[in-house]
This record gives C-alpha cells, sequence and structure tokens, in this order.
C-alpha cells in the first residue's frame, strides 16, 4: 500500500480521469460567463482548503520570492486563463463535440510541458523518454482523429474551439514544469491552496474588463449545486490529486500521464453522445496506455519522490 501511496503517476492518471468529465459538469453553466464560473469554482476550493489549513498554512513561510512569483504565474495561467479558455471552448460548441476540445486541448500539451521542464527544471531528456514520448503523441493523434481523417470544415465555431483548446493546452502544459518548481520546495497542499487563493483575483479581472461582473450574482440553485460538486469532483480535489502526483513525478512524464484525460473523452464521447470509435481510436488509446507503462516503468517501487533527480525536493 505504502508504494502505491509513493507512486506519483497514479494520482496525476486519477486526476485527469476525474477531469475528463469536467466538462460534462459545465454544462447547466453554460448561461454563465466562464470568468465566473472559475472565479466561484476557486473560491469555493479554497474555503474547503481553508479547512485543512493546519496542514499547509505553516508551509508558507518556506517558499521565497521565486516561488510566491512561480505560484502567481501558476494561477493566472493555469487556474484563471487556461480554465477559462477551455469553458469558453466548450461553449463555442455548445457541449456536444466533447472531445474535440479535450483532445485539441491535449494534443500539443506535452510538448509545451516537456520543454518547459527542461528549461525550467534542467530534467534529463533521456533518448528512451523520447521515443516513448514521441509514440504516446503519436497514439493521441490516433485518438483525436477519427479513422486519420482531419476534418477542418466543421464551423466557425468548432475552428474558434480548437484555438482556444489549443491556448489552454499551453497554459496548462507551461503551468505543469512552473508547479513543479513550486511543489519542489512546499506541500502538495499549500500549493494547490496558494493557486486557489490567487486565481479567483485574476478571474475577478477579467469580469470587470468585460463589465461582467453583474453576472457573479446571477446564479440559480442549480448552478450552486453544479459549482460545489466541480469542487468536491473535477475542480480542487482532482487538483490537489494531480499536486500529489506531480510532486513525487517528473513535470515530463506527469504530462504524458496527462493524455488519459483525452483517451478516456472518446469513451464519454461513445457512450454519451454515441459516437462511434474506430479501430484507428482504439489502437490509439492502446499505444498510449503501452508508452505511458513504458515512461513510468523506472519509478514504480521507487518510495524517495525522486529526491535524487531533485535535489531541492
Amino acid at each position: 500500500m505504502k508504494k502505491i501511496v509513493q507512486f506519483g503517476p497514479l494520482f496525476v492518471v486519477i486526476a485527469a480521469l476525474l477531469w475528463s468529465v469536467d466538462g460534462l459538469l459545465r454544462i447547466s453553466l453554460y448561461t454563465l460567463p466562464p470568468s465566473t464560473v472559475v472565479f466561484y469554482e476557486h473560491v469555493l476550493g479554497f474555503l474547503v482548503l481553508l479547512l485543512l489549513s493546519a496542514k499547509w498554512l505553516k508551509d508558507l513561510r518556506h517558499m521565497t520570492k521565486k516561488e510566491w512569483f512561480a505560484i502567481i504565474i501558476v494561477a493566472l495561467f493555469s487556474g484563471a486563463l487556461g480554465t477559462i479558455l477551455y469553458t469558453a471552448a466548450l461553449q463555442q460548441i455548445n457541449y456536444t463535440q466533447y472531445s474535440v476540445v479535450v483532445l485539441l486541448q491535449q494534443q500539443l500539451q506535452p510538448i509545451w510541458a516537456i520543454g518547459t521542464a527542461a528549461i525550467l527544471l534542467k530534467e534529463k531528456l533521456t533518448k528512451s523518454f523520447l521515443v516513448w514520448a514521441a509514440v504516446a503523441l503519436f497514439a493521441a493523434y490516433f485518438i483525436t482523429f477519427k479513422d486519420l481523417h482531419v476534418n477542418l470544415v466543421t464551423g466557425a465555431g468548432t475552428a474558434l474551439a480548437g484555438f482556444l483548446s489549443l491556448s489552454a493546452g499551453f497554459m496548462w502544459g507551461t503551468s505543469t514544469a512552473i508547479s513543479k518548481f513550486v511543489l519542489n520546495k512546499v506541500n502538495f497542499l499549500t500549493g494547490t491552496a496558494m493557486r486557489f487563493f490567487f486565481a479567483p483575483f485574476f478571474a475577478f479581472l477579467f469580469l470587470a474588463a468585460q463589465n461582467q461582473t453583474k453576472s457573479l450574482f446571477m446564479l440559480n440553485s442549480h448552478q450552486w449545486v453544479t459549482l460545489v460538486i466541480i469542487t468536491l469532483s473535477t475542480g480542487m480535489v482532482a487538483v490537489a490529486f494531480y499536486y500529489y502526483g506531480l510532486k513525487k513525478t517528473p513535470a515530463r512524464i506527469t504530462t504524458l500521464c496527462e493524455l488519459v484525460w483525452p483517451a478516456s473523452a472518446i469513451f464519454i464521447d461513445y457512450f454519451l453522445y454515441h459516437k462511434t470509435l474506430s479501430f484507428t481510436q482504439i489502437f490509439g488509446v492502446l499505444l498510449l496506455l503501452l508508452a505511458i507503462y513504458k515512461i513510468t516503468q523506472p519509478l514504480k517501487g521507487k518510495s524517495e519522490s525522486l529526491s535524487e533527480e531533485f535535489p531541492h525536493s
């Protein structure tokens, strides 16, 4: 049991699976500006984390100016901008072509994350890792484009959704390495709490800039319930799982484990929207699982949180 708890990639996969159903929960929030949704899901998440403040509050004194600056960037990129862009992308396609947004958002995210990790964290990119990373991205392509057919004429809404999704992927991808930089110094709950503390400020600024602050008072009871459910599942709880896994896993490996998210999205499309799976998509899922297994294999059985590779952990 101890080895399972210490195996970081498992918690990243759990977080990715939770995120794969996040878009479904946001359907009832479509009448609200994306910044309003981001504002409240982070406020509610931080309120829950306050109940656990004894676990992380004292950790704040260990953060240097660099860590504070990094977590503010994460709150802006990942907590606010990334989530706003993702929610806006789902709204563009009316939450119906679910996997389009998830798959495009994830398609290039590993490249941003791996590149940032190599530059910021000096993570070593071995030949074996690069080979299996390429296999994982190749598998993601098979998953994304059914029968390997790239459809570029599905309408302006889908095209804009694709652009917003790719932008969200850039925000979340770079935030992976930046979050890892912070988590090398602090508890995973500390990183989660600070991200959820700062993100609402940015979301409010976006609302004010667009003159949409009135939307903060336009939620109905069903939307409040949905936000609470998001907080306790795909929101704060999923981020906490993710940060726990990220603290114990190199950023370059973490981002490839996240590819479980788009893989699970095509099954949501299948069971919920009755969109059939092609042979290439099924092959892509199996190939992706193999790649993730190969990439994380050297981590199995380790209980030291990779302290040798990251001396500042």
